[in-house]
């Protein structure tokens, strides 16, 4: 086995990402199965320069035009200009997007297949909002929600309300033209109502803005101008197929079979990690210590966080890994790793991090309390100071987030 317990985290993490590169993924697809010329590409995502490059391998010339979504920081080089955009919240790029989005759409011939490349960040990358309603209402909602303890399920219904593009109503843009959308999934069981906000199915689980409660008022005023959503029988989805290209089990899958490769036993959970992070830091720490030793675990979710009014440094996983590190406190020989797929963890460019028992100890050195630090949601301020946090910058993929441990 590796003599270095943390780089063979870090490799099989790296290997874990490599599986679900929305690249690799697409150009498999599309080789798999052709489309016909001519083809209109619409790429939206933290991955969609990735995946974009993906069709081009396959498509070359064949693709007429194309619009390109990403966030920013996230763009590379390709064939056609690429917009950056606001995430985790909109911003007047994202706006801008929109507008380019409902145009580029419109234009489109009538003989054209369209082929949109769906990933992670699209429900905040590109909108296009009713009359009546504010950028300044539509980040209302989103700090609302971001702050809210809600899941991304959760969280995408409600911002389908206020959006002319999400809920089904791109297909409709997009109608009769046929549509193929290759996915990369960031949402718990993968349902295409909730990746990129559903914008080409039908979502018969929208509430209606007036049976919703507990909303800021701005909010509420806001959710009054809602446009209509299409029917789940409307035409507009007949010419829709929307595939699935990559998701966390392929990512869990192949991190265990390289721990394989490592000569490591493995145990693959097959429960999706929600809810607290903090919590779930705690109890997946448990579980490592609990384990035999010379075994990785490897898990994979999407946890939530209940921001303070003035949150600190630091992301979902990194709140994790930091609750795990004060249960392993002490604890020799035991290594947990906690990142997102995509290289980003909240608003930061840190992917996450990897402790291990000496975590809290080499943190506090520099003053800093870690319980403290979770309270202030400034879980990557201690992590900084213990020299734990992970850099990966963008991976071109997000299948939320991947989890783990080794104890040697």
């Amino acid at each position: 086995m590796p003599g270095d317990p943390p780089q063979t985290l870090l490799r099989i993490c790296q290997s874990a990402i490599a599986a679900v590169r929305g690249r690799d993924r697409v150009r498999a697809y599309l080789q798999q199965h052709p489309v016909a010329a001519p083809v209109h590409l619409l790429a939206i995502g933290k991955a969609a320069c990735a995946m974009a490059q993906g069709a081009h391998d396959v498509l070359g010339g064949n693709i007429s035009d194309a619009l390109v979504v990403t966030k920013h920081g996230h763009a590379e080089s390709l064939p056609w200009p690429v917009l950056e955009a606001g995430h985790p919240l909109p911003d007047e790029r994202s706006l801008a997007a929109g507008q380019k989005l409902i145009e580029f759409a419109a234009a489109i011939p009538l003989d054209a297949t369209v082929l949109v490349l769906l990933s992670g960040g699209a429900s905040a990358l590109v909108e296009a909002l009713p009359q009546g309603v504010s950028l300044m209402q539509l980040r209302e909602l989103n700090d609302w929600l971001l702050a809210s303890g809600l899941d991304i399920a959760a969280m995408n219904r409600m911002r389908k309300q206020l959006s002319r593009i999400k809920g089904g109503r791109l297909a409709k843009l997009l109608s009769p033209r046929p549509v193929l959308c290759l996915a990369i999934s960031d949402v718990p069981g993968d349902d295409p109502r909730a990746i990129g906000s559903g914008s080409l199915v039908a979502d018969a689980t929208l509430i209606a803005a007036s049976e919703m409660t507990n909303l800021p008022p701005a909010v509420a005023e806001a959710l009054r101008y809602n446009p209509p959503t299409p029917a789940a029988n409307d035409d507009c989805f007949r010419n829709v197929r929307f595939e699935i290209i990559a998701r966390l089990d392929d990512a869990k899958r192949a991190a265990a079979e390289a721990a394989r490769q490592l000569g490591y036993r493995v145990t693959l959970h097959q429960e999706f990690v929600d809810g607290d992070a903090l919590a779930a830091g705690t109890r997946l720490a448990r579980e490592l210590l609990a384990a035999p030793a010379g075994e990785v675990q490897v898990w994979g979710g999407e946890t939530t966080i209940k921001l303070p009014l003035q949150p600190g440094r630091g992301g979902r996983n990194q709140s994790l890994a930091l609750a795990a590190a004060l249960e392993l406190r002490g604890q020799g020989h035991v290594w947990f790793l906690s990142a997102g797929t995509d290289g980003t963890d909240g608003p930061t460019a840190d992917a996450g991090a990897l402790v291990d028992g000496g975590t809290i100890a080499r943190g506090e050195t520099e003053g800093i309390g870690a319980r403290q630090a979770l309270a202030a949601a400034d879980a990557g301020r201690f992590l900084e100071a213990s020299g734990d946090l992970i850099q990966t910058g963008p991976t071109g993929t997000n299948v939320m987030d991947l989890m783990l441990g080794l104890h040697v």
